[in-house]
């Protein structure tokens, strides 16, 4: 298991404007990481580039939808440029919208896998080919609990979200020999803009921060899934392990 020092080290991080992806830039920061920082809103992301920079950290910024692979090429390019070889990225860009009512819309559903899952492609397809080079460095991408059932309400979202553990499982054994590690982050809830719209009592909410940390702490150790809440992680456990009737009997309806 390949531990890294991120110190001095370019890390990349997407959907960094806020919720994980900002709280992951300052803490990225905060340990002397190079910060290069991708998101559509170029407002927001210059607001986490100034707490990045309050770290003392170097930290750059490139406007980019995930989604679409040009934009992204050119953002990883402009941040290479900027603060030198990249040696890991948090593929971390996503969205939730809910399946409400409930009806499969073209244009919603489409949406959160182009952001969920092809921006996952997109973001390493950038950037692995310099990792690989290097022969040093890390892939990671940030996934979800909510990704280990369908949840009622919630189908395009889980769906992306198992297409992700999936992709990165396969990706993790196929570079298995390789000194890249992979990461596979699976959070409960976490407090951010996304999570705020919903309707419902959020149990074991974790705050950002808190969350960056363990997903930092997991990247730096090597380890191949980071997986939290605890008490969320072991409920999901059982849940994931209940027959599909079984599931399909017990699970509400939203």
């Amino acid at each position: 298991m390949s531990r890294h020092d991120l110190k001095g080290r370019h890390v990349v991080v997407t959907g960094a404007s806020s919720g994980i992806g900002a709280a992951l830039a300052v803490e990225l920061g905060s340990r002397g990481a190079r910060v290069g920082l991708i998101a559509r809103r170029v407002d927001k992301l210059d607001e986490v580039r100034a707490q990045v920079a309050a770290t003392g950290a170097e930290v750059a910024v490139a406007a980019a939808d995930v989604s679409v692979w040009e934009s992204t090429q050119e953002a990883m390019a402009a941040l290479t440029e900027a603060l030198g070889p990249i040696y890991g990225v948090i593929a971390n860009a996503g969205i939730g919208n809910p399946t409400r009512p409930k009806r499969i819309d073209g244009v919603r559903d489409a949406e959160v896998f182009a952001t969920n899952v092809i921006g996952v492609v997109h973001t390493f397809a950038a950037a692995e080919p310099a990792i690989s080079s290097a022969r040093e460095g890390f892939l990671c991408a940030v996934s979800s609990i909510g990704g280990w059932r369908g949840l009622p309400g919630f189908a395009s979202y889980s769906a992306s979200k198992a297409a992700v553990t999936t992709f990165m499982e396969s990706l993790a054994i196929g570079l298995k020999r390789s000194p890249v590690t992979v990461t596979t982050v699976h959070p409960g809830f976490v407090r951010t803009p996304l999570t705020d719209s919903n309707r419902f009592k959020m149990p074991f909410l974790v705050e950002p921060e808190r969350a960056a940390r363990v997903i930092v702490d997991g990247i730096a150790r090597g380890r191949r899934e980071v997986n939290f809440p605890w008490p969320m992680v072991f409920g999901m456990r059982l849940l994931r392990a209940l027959p599909g009737w079984a599931w399909h009997l017990l699970a509400p309806s939203r």
